[in-house]
């Protein structure tokens, strides 16, 4: 039944703010370097006593090493680098890590999908994926997702979900324990040497390697920039994300079709239209139409959503985003990471310049299925200076941390930073990319990606994209307050 725009304006004339707000994230704000409250608690001390320090865990320690400043008490180990650490079967780790999850795996193991951002022709690329035998979709393609297990010890060994995909940017965890990888292109046979259509999500398993072999690509659930996909656990909906412009791109939902119950390898046996794919339409609370999401200039934004059916999923011969005319749909530019709690599902638009009516540094939103909302959870000012530490801008990748409140993964100008939010609307820094891969005058860092906790929420793993380096990260984690 759709949420018609008369039906959230009497809802809102009702409450007064549209809707009861509920979540462990709660209302979350922008407040750039604001350090000097006091809503952590010690992990340790299970809610007895305070840090008077303030939130997050204190300045950023230069690394002798130039890799990875850390908070004082915290460590990190490199688990794989491209070009440095290998495979099981003797290749180099491919560059370019991007979206990244955890499982459990055999005997207390950790195991770790890592996708590979790496698009155009397998030459272009010093470390591409490694075509392994079964598990290539198009030989003609760089990208893909290694599996990376990390037991007690430090043991790591390292192989091949998927190779011969493209652009695998940020996918996402299914509620059954595997990996959907997303293809951030809409590269078709013919275009920059590819031999079959790009543009499609595809799912891969961290503990069977056999149900990886002979990749097929989940039609049903379309052909574009794909960047980010969650799932509904209660409903079976997918929702996904489209990192594109000209125009901007937009938020999807796919439905199943009836009667379809989820479960490890099932997606793949769906038929290529199978159930239906929408894109959303989003109204204030006066029933005025949103044309695009960067209009929303102040946290607690709430709009009402409506879904609009997607003509050609496949997009033969237009962009499924081109399918729409103005009016039809919202849009909002870099739509990037996702992440699925609290009955519903964090949504990121890293920036927002002229192509958008009104420009932005990042935007954090939370769709409620159940009642048909999206809220603004964090709102970041344009940056001024990026070059200098402290401020931050461009999130991306993105997790709820088990300690409460949002941990964030910079892609924006200048300084990197992983960077936490808490519930009462205060940033912190976790860690800043000291490896600078531009000259000394010039001096470039590789933005962040892949963040996310391991499943006993000890490790925070991490990314550095370029040239690919993944991260665990340890230490005096602090469980965070709702705030006020």
């Amino acid at each position: 039944m759709s949420l018609t725009r008369r039906d959230f304006a009497s809802r809102s004339a009702l409450t007064g703010a549209g809707v009861v707000l509920a979540g462990s994230v709660g209302a979350l704000a922008t407040a750039p370097q604001a350090l000097a409250s006091t809503d952590t608690e010690s992990a340790e001390a299970h809610g007895h006593g305070h840090d008077h320090g303030g939130v997050g865990y204190g300045p950023l320690v230069p690394d002798p090493d130039g890799i990875l400043a850390l908070p004082a008490g915290f460590r990190y180990d490199i688990v794989t680098y491209s070009g440095r650490t290998k495979l099981e079967t003797g290749e180099y780790t491919p560059s370019n890590h991007d979206g990244t999850a955890t499982f459990e795996g055999p005997r207390g193991a950790t195991l770790l999908v890592n996708n590979h951002e790496l698009g155009g022709p397998r030459t272009k690329w010093d470390h591409p994926v490694p075509l392994t035998e079964g598990l290539v979709y198009d030989p003609a393609a760089a990208g893909g997702c290694t599996v990376v297990e990390v037991r007690r010890g430090g043991h790591v060994a390292e192989w091949v979900g998927i190779a011969g995909t493209a652009t695998n940017c940020a996918g996402g965890s299914t509620p059954w324990g595997t990996w959907l990888t997303c293809e951030e292109t809409e590269d078709k046979a013919g275009k920059n040497g590819m031999t079959k259509d790009h543009g499609y999500v595809f799912e891969v398993d961290p503990e069977d390697r056999r149900a990886n072999r002979n990749p097929k690509p989940i039609k049903a659930l379309g052909r574009y920039a794909h960047e980010a996909v969650v799932i509904d656990p209660k409903r079976g909906h997918a929702y996904l994300t489209e990192d594109a412009s000209g125009p901007n791109g937009l938020f999807y939902r796919w439905t199943p079709p009836e009667g379809f119950r989820h479960g490890r390898g099932r997606l793949r046996t769906l038929a290529d239209d199978a159930g239906v794919l929408e894109a959303f339409k989003c109204f204030d609370s006066g029933g005025k139409f949103v044309d695009d999401l960067s209009r929303a200039t102040k946290t607690g934004t709430v709009y009402g959503v409506d879904w609009v059916e997607v003509p050609d999923r496949d997009a033969k011969t237009t962009s499924v985003r081109k399918q729409f005319t103005d009016g039809q749909v919202t849009r909002a530019r870099k739509l990037e990471g996702m992440w699925w709690a609290d009955g519903g599902a964090y949504v990121v638009s890293s920036f927002a310049r002229e192509e958008s009516p009104r420009p932005h540094d990042g935007q954090v939103w939370f769709y409620d299925p159940k009642r048909r909302t999206l809220t603004l959870k964090v709102l970041l000012g344009v940056n001024p200076d990026p070059s200098a530490d402290g401020a931050f801008d461009g999130p991306d990748n993105i997790t709820v941390s088990p300690y409460g409140g949002l941990v964030i993964a910079e892609d924006g100008d200048g300084v990197q930073h992983l960077f936490g939010a808490t519930d009462s609307g205060r940033t912190y820094p976790i860690a800043r990319n000291e490896l600078n891969i531009g000259s000394e005058e010039e001096p470039e860092y590789s933005e962040f990606t892949g963040v996310t906790f391991s499943p006993d929420g000890r490790t925070l793993y991490a990314n550095i994209q370029t040239p690919g380096i993944m991260l665990a990260i340890t230490g005096p984690w602090k469980r965070q307050k709702r705030g006020n």
